[in-house]
């Protein structure tokens, strides 16, 4: 395989969709990204600080201590020496640009690399990747074996090949894979998995080299390259926070030798009546206190959730509007006073609005898949034991990019939430829901994700909601603002966070912060937007158990109600239901919002 620049991505877009591993067609070849190994050192790269995801990274991938990096930046100075990313050329099969016409069909030369001249043509045609390869859930793609899939295993023939096109369209259907020799095979017959026209996966990886392969006990699938189907990034954010237990350890360690033998609240405080100690701990509460003593007696406790530790800071904001001079450029926060909201019934059910002034999300690539995406559960947390396509053959860091933006946090009462569960009608909307899940993990290989809950559905259905209506006034577009959904059912604790960034600014312009003074009008523009849909009844009365097009987990939502840019959600939108939210037709008694 060979290698050579070709243009320009965005840093954001190597995290998302240009990783190691994703097929890319360049403007004269087709070519593979290639692995981190084959990416500039580290000692030239920009270093990402984020120790929580690096925490978190550990935990999943195995690494120790890994490291974050941002992706070589583009250089408009010719002076200097080029530090991009390396892509391999892929497929090794290509189709020659001269056909031949046959009763209206056309037939086009199959030809492998070894078979071209030094300019990249065929007997002076010039030729291109063929579309088709093979490749398997963890990541593996290989070129599809032609002769075998045209004669069988053990075939010894070695007669010139041709892709024999009947139709217009493309469609599989229309092509049939021709051998000199007259043997003869359609290409629809390599969709069809339980034939396994395409043998086992060969775990191959060339990504990371030519030659580099690994065990693998799946049956190799066609693969179109181009296909929407054939990259899948596992991805981790994290949103930065002020680390408040690295400061009270700090203070804790300091004075040790007076708290080392403290057990409880009524010694700690026989020790703070000592200057030094209560100079030191000084604007700690006792209970942080406690748990730092405890913390450095016996190391930190297992890592929270991502989700749970962000739910935390968020909902621990103090009250305020802002206006202050924010102390952390990477995260500050301030519960909105309600008498800036509050107006309307409309939004008793809300507990507390939070405008995020300054937010920091760091995003990182830890793997792949193909055919099929990985999802998060509703912490934020991926399988422990998901199988994905490693970034290099020994990884030591990971390709991480930063944004700062803007965001709002909508909290709703506990009680209220409760009191909603309780209905009859609510338990069999959401029984309906399960039932769906259930179809849908039936189909699924392996271990799946669990039913999130009604809660999750409610909160995460609001939030599509709610984003179509910002969207008209906040002066981002849908596709720009995204979603996280914090369910704490133990902790009574139920939000969305809606929030903007941008890799290439150190912040935005508050359009979308600003938003939070207007909850109740986007509340109300958004639930009387879910009512109806443009599709209804259809829509309404779609009973995800019962499902006969597989939107299996799906209730009465649609893309003409629910449904956004799948960027912007964290589910791939999943798990969404109108009549969770609002009453719809045929469905009024499960809904959460009851008052106009």
């Amino acid at each position: 395989m060979s290698k050579k620049a070709h243009g320009q991505v965005r840093q954001s877009q190597v995290i998302t969709t240009y990783g190691p591993g994703a097929l890319i067609d360049l403007p004269t070849s087709s070519a593979i990204v290639g692995g981190l190994d084959s990416w500039p050192n580290e000692g030239s790269l920009t270093q990402v600080l984020e120790p929580r995801l690096s925490r978190k990274l550990e935990l999943m991938t195995q690494v120790k201590a890994p490291r974050l990096y941002a992706p070589p930046p583009d250089t408009n100075d010719p002076q200097e020496p080029l530090k991009g990313i390396s892509v391999w050329r892929f497929p090794e099969w290509f189709l020659v640009q001269h056909r031949s016409d046959d009763d209206h069909a056309r037939s086009r030369r199959l030809v492998r690399r070894a078979e071209l001249d030094g300019n990249n043509k065929f007997e002076g045609y010039t030729v291109v990747a063929t579309r088709f390869v093979r490749a398997c859930r963890h990541g593996h793609v290989d070129d599809i074996d032609w002769r075998e899939f045209v004669h069988g295993p053990g075939s010894s023939c070695y007669k010139p090949l041709t892709l024999h096109e009947s139709g217009t369209g493309g469609d599989l259907i229309d092509l049939t894979v021709r051998c000199e020799c007259k043997k003869s095979r359609g290409m629809h017959e390599a969709s069809q998995i339980e034939l396994r026209p395409l043998g086992n996966c060969t775990g191959r990886m060339p990504w990371l080299g030519r030659n580099v392969t690994e065990p693998c006990n799946e049956v190799a699938r066609l693969l179109i390259r181009t296909a929407s189907n054939a990259y899948f990034p596992l991805v981790v954010s994290v949103l930065s926070l002020p680390d408040r237990a690295s400061a009270i350890d700090t203070a804790v360690r300091d004075v040790w030798d007076d708290l080392q033998n403290v057990e409880n609240g009524d010694e700690l405080k026989v020790f703070k009546k000592k200057p030094k100690v209560a100079d030191r701990l000084h604007g700690h509460s006792d209970e942080d206190v406690l748990a730092a003593i405890h913390r450095v007696k016996h190391g930190k406790p297992e890592e929270k959730p991502v989700k749970q530790v962000e739910l935390d800071a968020i909902v621990a904001a103090p009250e305020g509007y802002g206006e202050d001079v924010p102390p952390d450029p990477d995260f500050f926060a301030r519960r909105l006073p309600e008498q800036a909201w509050r107006s309307r019934k409309i939004s008793e059910p809300i507990a507390s609005v939070v405008q995020l002034h300054r937010l920091r999300e760091v995003v990182a690539l830890t793997g792949f898949t193909r055919f099929e995406a990985l999802t998060r559960d509703i912490d934020g947390e991926y399988d422990s034991d998901v199988k994905a396509a490693k970034l290099a053959l020994e990884p030591r860091w990971f390709p991480a990019v930063e944004n700062r933006g803007e965001g709002l946090f909508v909290q709703l009462r506990a009680d209220a939430v409760h009191a909603w569960l309780a209905r009859d009608e609510v338990k069999h909307r959401v029984e309906s829901l399960m039932a769906g899940h259930a179809r849908w993990a039936a189909t699924q290989k392996g271990k799946t994700r669990s039913f999130p809950g009604g809660p999750y559905v409610l909160l995460h259905t609001l939030s599509h909601l709610l984003i179509q209506s910002l969207a008209l006034r906040c002066g981002y577009p849908a596709s720009s603002i995204r979603e996280r959904i914090y369910v704490d059912v133990p902790g009574g604790r139920f939000g969305v966070l809606l929030y903007t960034g941008s890799p290439d600014a150190e912040g935005t312009l508050g359009g979308l912060v600003q938003q939070a003074r207007a909850i109740e009008e986007h509340l109300a523009h958004a639930l009387r937007n879910g009512r109806l849909c443009s599709h209804d009844p259809i829509c309404a009365h779609h009973s995800p158990g019962e499902s006969m097009e597989g939107r299996w987990l799906l209730g009465a939502a649609c893309h003409g109600c629910a449904l956004i840019a799948e960027p912007s959600c964290e589910m791939r939108n999943d798990y969404l239901d109108r009549a969770l939210v609002v009453p719809v037709l045929g469905e009024s008694g499960a809904a959460f919002f009851t008052r106009r």
